[in-house]
């Protein structure tokens, strides 16, 4: 399962945002702290550069507290503090010891902004950093000693390699344990948690561009008597058997997860109850037909399905879930190993229309 960007967003906003609060009141009390230094040596526009970075970041910790912006207080943030400390950089009173803060750059822009963009910023502010000293100080022996100059480099280059790595590794772990929570244990499958962020995916983008969307309810006929006959491990081979049929028989779009013991949902992109219906009687022939044994005898699989629609049976996965879970009911009393879709009426013209 390969994480949405939306998600990994969501993942790292608590995070983010304890790292920015931290950041900003970091900010208040050193702006203050050196703007009063600066105002004793007579460094006046590095000190004015201080106390407004001071009041702007009180202003940013006043309204962080609207977590559904944070990304954008975080560029408001990121972006005039790092500007900031390029003009003092390059007042011509500050002491060479203030280019020390460019080390926090790739620290707070990978924090901040992740691993892709904050590695970009971070490049763009040291390298800015770096014209800046070398106008400064490139007549200066003492401060252009190769050593010293070297030291310098390497030490920034290192934090900007770790601070990348271990976003790259953060994120990969946030990714790892999110697959875990939200995947089936024996068959692989996405659980009832991951099919709902992928429903209201899948819902939204339906609804911006005008799509339609179904879900299958899949439940496998008499597996009771799979298990007592064959065994609980055969029983547990049936369900592996018939995840990897799903897996091979619907396009990547889609989405099949498991609800729970026998029953399994399907969630079908771009697909009004017409072609669901075909797409269920598919899967269902293909399980009929299916070569699945134990020790050498045929086990027999059938399933039952009902079909439900987005809009036509409500807008809600529950709605869904709903209607298709009392079509599959209505497909066991028939008899079982069948596809049980929406009742349909004849409109005025004869045309067949949903029933809402």
């Amino acid at each position: 399962m390969d994480a949405h960007p939306d998600t990994l967003t969501q993942l790292a906003r608590p995070h983010r945002k304890a790292v920015l609060v931290a950041l900003l009141w970091i900010t208040i009390v050193a702006g203050i702290l050196f703007g009063i230094l600066n105002a004793m040596k007579g460094a006046w526009v590095i000190t004015w550069v201080e106390w407004g970075m001071s009041l702007y970041s009180a202003f940013l910790l006043y309204s962080v507290r609207k977590p559904r912006q944070l990304e954008r207080w975080i560029l408001a943030y990121i972006f005039p503090f790092f500007i900031a400390m390029m003009v003092a950089l390059a007042t011509p009173k500050a002491s060479v010891t203030v280019f020390g803060w460019v080390l926090l750059i790739p620290l707070v822009g990978h924090l901040l902004l992740g691993r892709r963009l904050g590695l970009g910023v971070s490049l763009f502010f040291i390298g800015l950093a770096l014209v800046i000293f070398l106008n400064r100080f490139h007549a200066d022996t003492v401060v252009m000693d190769p050593r010293s100059v070297a030291n310098m480099v390497v030490l920034t280059a290192c934090i900007t390699v770790f601070s990348h790595v271990y976003e790259v590794s953060r994120e990969r772990s946030e990714i790892q344990l999110l697959k875990m929570a939200q995947t089936d244990f024996l068959t692989g499958l996405p659980n009832r948690s991951r099919i709902k962020v992928f429903f209201e995916r899948e819902r939204s983008r339906a609804g911006r561009e005008q799509q339609p969307l179904s879900l299958l309810i899949v439940d496998l006929d008499h597996f009771k008597e799979v298990n007592d006959r064959f065994g609980h491990e055969a029983g547990d081979r049936a369900l592996v058997f018939f995840a990897d049929l799903l897996k091979h028989r619907l396009r990547a779009t889609d989405l099949a997860g498991r609800l729970g013991g026998e029953e399994f949902g399907i969630i079908l992109v771009n697909t009004a109850t017409s072609t669901a219906i075909q797409v269920a009687e598919d899967l269902r022939r293909a399980l009929s037909e299916a070569d699945l044994q134990s020790d050498g005898q045929p086990i027999s699989l059938t399933m039952s399905i009902g079909v439900a629609e987005l809009g036509v049976d409500g807008n809600s996965l529950q709605d869904l879930l709903a209607a298709a879970d009392q079509r599959l009911y209505q497909a066991k009393d028939q008899g079982r190993n069948q596809v049980v879709p929406a009742p349909v009426t004849h409109g005025p013209a004869g045309a067949p229309s949903p029933l809402v």
